[in-house]
């Protein structure tokens, strides 16, 4: 028996979901559906209410412009949380290595991620595809955050670990702050036995560039996460690559890079990774000075 939890923006797209629910969870089921087409309330609140009302064991958290293709996904989400009692959080696309520099849910460079979704494009014109990636070849690959298209964990931990709704007030972060708190005490995990189609892509805008930075802020102090045993040479280029990005996110956003300076600096970790790597982040920060004083585009 399941619940399950969304935050919705349109009425046909959930009337949509909902259908496609019916057709393919072949369990018990329940839909804690909330309108909010006028955003007045942040995701973290909406799915926090969502977590109180539900009665069923395990919840499951999904937006409404999905299609899940999987038939009988209900019983498979059963039946991980059944046969693997140390897993705590399972969703469809997710990570391994967790940088120091503020990023998505994967860093650049970082090979080590798991993903399988049918992915279309609503802001790109792009036909869709199918994205899977599975270095490890595994039906439940451990990580370290999971993406929040779709996600499931139990009643009690999300009880225990309710989403943020003081420092979050938006729709950004949520599912990789919700994953970090499930993962102090329970293993997060990508399932590669769940399928569903994503109809539009991530929208990586100043507003979630600005919830990011306070996620790092919030969890630093327990970053890098490497679940790969990563050797120190892909570390480095795990964490330049992500770190030029942010460089040029903060430049496009129009955001101080006074703030990848912050990070630099934070706590020494950088200099713990290799004083090589800090000397030519801070170089990076000083040319991403300049190129901004001289008009010229900073690039990732």
């Amino acid at each position: 028996m399941v619940s399950i939890i969304i935050s919705s923006a349109k009425k046909e797209l959930l009337n949509r979901v909902q259908k496609n629910i019916a057709d393919s969870i072949g369990v018990v089921y329940e839909v804690i559906a909330y309108d909010n087409s006028d955003g007045a309330k942040g995701i973290c609140q909406i799915y926090n209410q969502g977590i109180r009302t539900a009665k069923f064991d395990l919840l499951c958290f999904m937006h409404e412009d999905i299609a899940i293709e999987t038939n009988n996904w209900g019983t498979i989400v059963q039946q991980i949380f059944a046969n693997n009692p140390d897993i705590g959080l399972i969703g469809v696309a997710g990570s391994s290595y967790r940088p120091l520099t503020p990023t998505g849910w994967n860093g650049v460079g970082n090979e080590h991620y798991y993903i399988n979704l049918v992915q279309s494009f609503k802001f790109l014109a792009k036909e869709k595809k199918t994205e899977y990636h599975n270095p490890s070849n595994q039906h439940l690959a451990p990580v370290v955050c999971v993406d929040g298209v779709w996600f499931c964990t139990t009643k009690a931990l999300a009880e225990k670990y309710l989403f943020d709704e003081q420092k979050f007030t938006g729709f950004h972060v949520y599912d990789l702050d919700f994953s970090l708190a499930i993962g102090q005490e329970k293993k997060v995990a990508v399932t590669f036995d769940v399928l569903l189609n994503h109809f539009s892509e991530g929208n990586y805008n100043e507003s979630w560039l600005g919830d990011t930075i306070k996620l790092y802020d919030k969890w630093f102090g327990s970053f890098p996460i490497d679940l790969e045993g990563h050797s120190k040479k892909q570390q480095i280029f795990i964490e330049r690559k992500t770190f030029k990005l942010f460089l040029s996110q903060l430049a496009k956003n129009k955001r101080s890079i006074a703030i990848a300076n912050h990070f630099l600096w934070k706590d020494g970790k950088f200099r713990d990774i290799s004083f090589g790597l800090f000397a030519k982040l801070q170089f990076y920060v000083l040319l991403a000075w300049v190129k901004i004083l001289l008009g010229l585009e900073v690039k990732g």
